[in-house]
């Protein structure tokens, strides 16, 4: 198999004849990195924890209100289905769950 590249990540501005050519005489190659990053506060570091932690707190709420609105449904449903169905027996034992005043 042919590699043209060179080995490692060069600058795309560095053709592979030259580094061969570089390589096979022992000439230095220079590479110059421009870093044009700014020494400003990393902002993602700081709000990628803060925005999962809201997603979290978020997903929790919507839990609990569902929780709580299953359960108001269900305590409903219990009152409308004893209500309809008027006295509950077994075994002989009656027991009048909701009575008329």
């Amino acid at each position: 198999m042919d590699h043209r590249e060179p080995p490692g990540h060069l600058a795309p501005h560095i053709p592979a004849d030259l580094y061969r050519r570089a390589e096979a005489t022992g000439q230095p190659v220079v590479f110059v990195i421009q870093d044009n990053t700014a020494a400003a506060f990393p902002w993602r570091r700081l709000l990628l924890p803060f925005a999962i932690a809201g997603a979290a707190a978020l997903g929790t709420w919507g839990v609990v209100a569902a929780l709580c609105w299953l359960m108001d449904v269900a305590s409903h449903t219990a009152t409308v289905i004893a209500g309809a169905a008027g006295p509950v027996g077994a075994g002989g034992i009656t027991i009048k769950l909701f009575s008329k005043k």
